[in-house]
């Protein structure tokens, strides 16, 4: 199955865009894209109400220490992206018969009482692995991992809010001015289809959908419908999302048809008169 995009996945928790019917349908039958909306939700909404927090003590050393036995622990873990390399040859402890526990791999704790610090300075960049005295880590799902993860991430934002208001918090989504629908345009399939909002601190946001390939790029223009004045706004990446900053002051009541084109590598700045999408922002 054809997973959704983490970026995607990253606007729609953060509210800079909402879902559209494909994607709503996706999530309906996908509970791993589903668990990651739901955890990145999670992490915004605490971003979002600890940023009124000031001045608060800073968490006691146990606390840093215990989150990063957690994430050490989630690192520990097979790979959900690329496949496990082989196992070694020797053999493998065991479950007992009928408890449901995973086979498991011996592993050795690292000399040292497994503070945030010497988890951090191992020197390759990762937390190292270990087990606790007496208990073996388990194997678990896919999508518990991610829910693990991404908790874990929760936990280390909440926290570090506490000792001091971090400025890349996840903020509160923006406020939008004015919105669009985008359909097909001219000869485009019918199922090319896109949304614009405008925020209000003079970003245009854009999700599209089921573009025709073209040899050159996308670029996205404002037009003045009664005149047909326009003026570029930036081009469109690779992706199906993008914030595009608008001119300071703009009129988007005269500039109110949002316009998506295919443009081709010529040295010509002009609009190549190959619309794609179309629509009229309304407030």
């Amino acid at each position: 199955m054809q997973h959704l995009e983490h970026n995607r996945l990253v606007f729609l928790a953060l509210g800079e865009s909402e879902a559209d019917a494909g994607e709503n349908h996706h999530l309906d039958g996908c509970a791993h894209c589903r668990a990651e909306l739901a955890a990145l939700r999670h992490v915004a909404g605490l971003g979002a109400e600890t940023q009124a927090l000031r001045d608060l003590p800073e968490p006691p050393p146990q606390v840093w220490d215990a989150i990063a036995t957690e994430v050490a622990a989630a690192q520990s873990l097979p790979s959900l992206t690329r496949p496990r390399r082989p196992e070694p040859s020797a053999e493998k402890p065991t479950a007992p018969a009928g408890n449901g526990t995973a086979p498991t791999e011996n592993r050795t704790a690292p000399a040292g009482n497994g503070t945030a610090s010497e988890l951090a300075g191992n020197g390759t960049g990762r937390a190292s692995p270990f087990s606790r005295p007496g208990r073996r880590p388990r194997r678990v799902s896919g999508w518990l991992l991610s829910a693990v993860t991404a908790t874990a991430a929760a936990v280390l934002g909440v926290l570090g809010t506490l000792a001091v208001v971090r400025p890349d918090a996840p903020e509160p989504p923006p406020q939008v001015l004015a919105s669009a629908p985008l359909a097909a345009y001219g000869t485009t399939p019918p199922e090319a289809t896109g949304d614009a909002r405008v925020f209000a601190d003079g970003r245009l946001h854009l999700h599209v959908a089921n573009l025709p390939e073209v040899p050159g790029y996308y670029e996205v223009w404002l037009i003045d419908p009664a005149s047909m004045e326009m003026f570029s706004v930036g081009v469109l990446g690779d992706g199906a999302d993008a914030l595009l900053p608008l001119p300071p002051n703009v009129d988007l009541d005269r500039y109110s048809m949002v316009d998506v084109s295919a443009e081709q590598y010529d040295n010509n700045t002009a609009h190549s008169g190959d619309s794609l999408l179309r629509g009229t922002l309304t407030s």
